[in-house]
């Protein structure tokens, strides 16, 4: 499986390779965006140096994360040719241990016999079992090759603990659109891309890089399709039918060459595919802004990301249930009534299903953003739980406990209760709290909506209940049962 992938830049010229195979990239410093990753001094400018074979100060192992399209494989490659080292790849789709390890005998072979390193490339890394990436440990600790890897799910919960302490990550970002738009127009005029044989409207580079997303294969793909979908017409006209793309794309030069316009890219993307890993970074981050859009009452980031999962195919009675905990969580006792419409929205979304589902997700999604908000309930209780957990806990006061027969009563269960709406405002001056723990408050209503009301009542009723009598006093038994 020995440069597999890169293997097409060198074929035939009769052989017809994606847009995307011609046009990688063969140094770093052709490669478009990802500064941060390939600035000067970063594992990869040291690693692709070639002083850096049989250096032990040199990266070992580097695990490339980011989404698609953004070079991970390519970077893999130009790291192994820039520094004269053997490239190896392996898809954990589709390798097992046994080729895992065939690799490394090779490699091991190669170093002993030759003197020559290997770069060995693992793509979706995240894909191979535990025992796969166990099956690395040795090759990579013993330096018989110079591990690089790739993933788009977050290594943290994707690699093994031992194999990412002995590496290097490498975060990989989404393109810029004006970095998008180079790497289009490039491949537009390169000779080993279009050749400049088309014209691309810009309005439709504008699509192009709407559609992509910040994936530059996808941009690549997108471009590839257009300009397959042209006929004879319609054709460049005057000096304007070019402006704003490629260079050289404008100008008399274009009059006989085919236009890529806005109409050709949406007949060959009819939708943009949104980015959505449901088991990814995408799909958590996504549903963090959505959440956190909800509390912050901005009701159209709300929808925008709402929208975002809604398009990715999201169950949206996984959105439902992630809007009801908004209710409780972020409004609260602010407007008690929105948990009802957001429990009566999930209902409805699995009684209805989608499409129709969207309009229900939708008006309890603005329910909870532009509700009036409060977090005090979700504060008080987990203050209560503190004090359980650091064993607050104490005995029920014996007027609280339930008294079913005599020999309870005789304990002195229930005596001296004092039934609340016997008492004026239906509020009894008695304890309720554990000895331990009178006195302790946990919920703080804030002025915003219906708490606003709640507080200078709830503070009346807790100074009269602060009024109750010690344990220890006296307390006459009032002959009533438990209500």
């Amino acid at each position: 499986m020995t440069e597999d992938l890169f293997s097409a830049t060198d074929a035939d010229d009769d052989l017809v390779r994606p847009l995307a195979v011609r046009m990688r990239p063969t140094t770093l410093d052709d490669v478009v965006g990802q500064r941060r990753a390939l600035a000067p001094g970063s594992p990869l400018r040291r690693l692709a140096d070639p002083e850096s074979r049989g250096s032990l100060t040199a990266p070992s192992s580097i695990i490339l994360y980011g989404p698609p399209g953004v070079g991970k494989t390519t970077l893999a490659y130009i790291v192994a040719q820039q520094s004269g080292r053997v490239f190896e790849e392996l898809s954990a789709v589709t390798s097992g241990v046994k080729d895992v390890r065939a690799v490394l005998a090779r490699a091991h072979e190669r170093l002993v016999a030759q003197g020559r390193e290997t770069v060995l490339f693992i793509d979706e890394v995240h894909r191979f079992s535990k025992s796969q990436q166990d099956a690395l440990l040795p090759s990579v600790e013993n330096r018989d090759v110079t591990f690089v890897a790739a993933t788009t799910e977050n290594p943290s919960f994707s690699v093994i603990k031992p194999l990412l302490s002995r590496s290097v990550v490498v975060k990989l970002e989404s393109l810029e659109p004006d970095e998008l738009k180079r790497v289009v127009t490039r491949a537009v005029d390169d000779p080993r891309g279009l050749d400049g044989k088309v014209v691309l409207e810009k309005a439709a580079l504008d699509d192009i890089i709407r559609m992509a997303g910040g994936d530059a294969r996808k941009s690549l793909t997108i471009l590839e399709a257009a300009a397959g979908a042209l006929d004879e017409s319609p054709r460049a006209e005057g000096n304007g039918a070019g402006e704003g793309a490629g260079e050289g794309a404008g100008g008399s030069a274009n009059l006989s060459k085919p236009v890529i316009t806005p109409q050709v890219v949406a007949q060959v993307m009819d939708a943009t595919t949104v980015r959505y890993d449901k088991d990814g970074d995408d799909h958590y981050d996504v549903v963090s802004a959505f959440i956190k859009s909800m509390r912050g009452s901005d009701p159209d980031a709300t929808l925008h990301y709402l929208a975002r999962m809604i398009r990715a195919g999201e169950d949206p009675r996984f959105i439902a249930r992630r809007i009801m905990i908004a209710a409780a969580e972020e409004v609260g006792m602010a407007a008690p009534q929105i948990l009802q419409v957001t429990v009566a929205a999930a209902q409805a979304v699995a009684m209805i299903g989608m499409p129709e589902a969207r309009i229900i997700l939708s008006e309890a999604a603005l329910a909870v953003a532009t509700a009036p908000k409060s977090n005090a309930s979700y504060l008080a209780i987990d203050a209560a739980l503190a004090d359980i957990d650091a064993g607050h806990i104490g005995q029920v006061p014996l007027h609280l406990r339930n008294a079913p027969t005599k020999l309870m009563e005789s304990w002195g269960n229930h005596r001296g209760y004092q039934y609340a709406h016997d008492a004026p405002g239906a509020v009894a001056a008695q304890q309720y709290m554990p000895d331990e723990l009178v006195g302790r408050e946990y919920y703080h209503p804030n002025d915003r909506g219906y708490e606003h009301e709640l507080g200078p009542r709830l503070d009346a009723i807790r100074s009269i209940l602060h009024r109750a009598p010690a344990p220890d006093a006296p307390q006459a038994h009032d002959g009533t049962s438990d209500h």
